[in-house]
């Protein structure tokens, strides 16, 4: 039981939501590196799992910067939406890049942003897809970049998850 307060009691702690915050600054230095320093240009899914690591940033510099109940929940809900629906992105580019017939398996070229937010119009450098689903230009360990997506958001949805549910077992509230 002491263990589930402790977990629970992360999301009132600064330290906890700037290591939240770093994670994901660190995986977009990475991207970034990845696609002008070794040159490997990302696809439409890679630009939706970009944004979705942008939207964990997001959810935990809202309560890093004032931690009261509302910017918590914000940063909770912000981060387990962008944490799962990065997860679900991942999972499809690595179904696209084992497709056994590669031919039915394309991606689009311009990302499906909402009319108001146009992010590949807005910061091309950043959010412009140039590369495509299906190849596998890199790999660490045996796994391509999609499929150590799958084990980060993985672990930013189990980590979201069981804090959330620590946090509502032994609190009762956010």
């Amino acid at each position: 039981m002491n263990v589930f307060i402790k977990l629970g009691d992360l999301a009132e702690q600064k330290w906890a939501w700037s290591t939240l915050f770093l994670s994901a600054v660190i995986l977009e230095t990475v991207a970034l590196y990845s696609q002008y320093g070794m040159h490997l240009e990302p696809c439409i899914m890679c630009i939706y799992q970009r944004t979705a690591v942008f939207g964990v940033l997001l959810a935990a510099l809202i309560p890093l910067l004032k931690n009261t109940l509302f910017t918590r929940l914000i940063g909770f809900i912000g981060w387990g939406i962008s944490s799962i629906w990065g997860l679900f992105i991942a999972i499809e580019h690595v179904d696209l890049q084992m497709a056994s017939n590669p031919f039915f398996a394309a991606c689009e070229i311009v990302p499906n942003f909402p009319s108001f937010m146009p992010l590949h119009q807005w910061l091309p450098n950043i959010f412009a897809a140039t590369g495509d689903c299906g190849n596998i230009d890199w790999q660490f360990l045996s796994l391509s970049m999609p499929q150590w997506m799958i084990v980060i958001f993985a672990a930013y949805a189990l980590s979201f998850a069981a804090v959330l549910f620590c946090r509502l077992f032994t609190r009762r509230s956010f």
